[in-house]
């Protein structure tokens, strides 16, 4: 199951999993090959949508999820 995956795992595990080299993906996402690099290797600050434009590859994208779901219904009652 890939949800408790990083994002930077995911990426570069769905990639090898198509067999497409790091430039290659560059290229079909429409994003820098540093951006790649840096995404496979776990760059904590990156732009959203280029990592959106990535995701989107693989019918994914990135999007607010809620965190501590407790605590939020606790402080409604």
């Amino acid at each position: 199951m890939t949800s408790n995956l990083t994002v930077s795992a995911l990426i570069k595990s769905k990639r090898k999993q198509l067999k497409i080299t790091q430039p290659q993906l560059a290229d079909k996402a429409g994003v820098g090959l540093r951006f790649i690099r840096e995404m496979e290797q776990g760059k904590t600050s990156l732009r959203m949508d280029k990592v959106n434009q990535v995701l989107l590859l693989f019918g994914m994208e990135l999007g607010p999820v809620l965190v501590n779901r407790k605590k939020l219904t606790d402080e409604k009652s």
